[in-house]
């Protein structure tokens, strides 16, 4: 059985016991949250496919842990005009691990 949840603006495929980094959710560790946006549910043959979601459908998932992503080197430069900008990125991110597919 697999659904996918919409979260940040990301669609992800997700599994019971599966532990994924999702954007960053404002939510204590080792807290419940549930993700109302189901876009779809397959349990076997059966397929439920929302319009844009499922009614009524819901996945839990546990709050591992927050944390920083890799940094992203950002580097912009305009030939023969001696412009040279450099930048870093750091996204912040929340670890889940989905309890339940409902």
């Amino acid at each position: 059985m697999y659904a996918v949840v919409k979260t940040g603006g990301k669609q992800y495929k997700v599994t019971v016991g599966e532990k994924l980094k999702v954007e960053q959710i404002p939510a204590e560790l080792d807290s419940q949250i549930e993700l109302t946006e189901v876009l779809m549910i397959a349990d076997g043959e059966s397929v439920k496919v929302g319009a844009p979601f499922i009614e009524g459908a819901k996945v839990t998932a546990k709050v591992v842990a927050h944390g920083r992503g890799e940094k992203i080197r950002i580097f912009k430069m305009r030939r023969r005009k001696h412009y040279q900008k450099r930048q870093g990125h750091r996204q912040n991110f929340t670890q889940i691990e989905i309890v339940a597919i409902a």
